[in-house]
């Protein structure tokens, strides 16, 4: 995921980085902002592949019950990070708690503590989901981190958080089931295959 510069030298001026962030979005309307580790990140605009597979995932989630009276599949819902003052991520995918309106925190983000699970699908920001996103999710003790591995066809469980990353990491091959937690609130295996393929750009 590339990064944007902050600072007079990139013609932004001072102030915030939030304030930074919303006026470099003015600029590149065809990105998504969010802040990990003190650092702007932006992401492009999702392609088809990407969102066929977030909704492969949230056809999966809800079928297992996930999006109902106790929690809601939501995708793009902001997500307050404990790593700097001003840190937010806006995770493709997330299982929140029903009430999760009743934790609001800065700029339309949202307390971490009504989060089960978050989940990112690849696209250009590979090595963002698959480690800066690691250590900020684990610190705002996300209990479940799926990251779906376009690049290499698989898919990743991180559950247990801690505060330099999660104690345990899974990773699925097509042809295998990925369980989830009971935690979640329900009993579910994602169909590895099944999400894999959605990913796929034509050949």
């Amino acid at each position: 995921m590339p990064t944007a510069p902050t600072g007079p030298a990139s013609g932004i001026g001072p102030g915030s980085l939030r304030d930074s962030a919303d006026r470099i979005s003015a600029r590149l309307p065809d990105s998504r902002f969010e802040i990990v580790g003190g650092t702007i990140t932006a992401t492009p605009l999702l392609n088809g592949p990407h969102a066929d597979t977030l909704t492969t995932l949230t056809l999966a989630l809800g079928a297992a019950g996930l999006h109902g009276k106790e929690t809601r599949v939501l995708q793009g819902i902001g997500l307050r990070l404990p790593g700097g003052p001003e840190d937010y991520a806006i995770p493709d995918l997330a299982v929140v708690d029903a009430d999760y309106r009743d934790h609001p925190a800065e700029n339309a983000a949202y307390d971490p503590a009504c989060f089960r699970l978050v989940a990112e699908v690849t696209s250009g920001n590979h090595r963002n989901d698959l480690r800066h996103k690691v250590t900020a999710y684990a610190q705002a003790k996300i209990p479940v981190y799926v990251i779906v591995d376009r690049k290499h066809g698989r898919v990743h469980v991180l559950t247990e958080p801690l505060p330099g990353g999660y104690d345990s990491h899974e990773v699925y091959a097509p042809g295998q089931e990925a369980p989830l937690p009971d935690s979640l609130g329900a009993e579910v295996a994602l169909d590895v295959d099944e999400i894999v393929h959605a990913g796929r750009p034509k050949r």
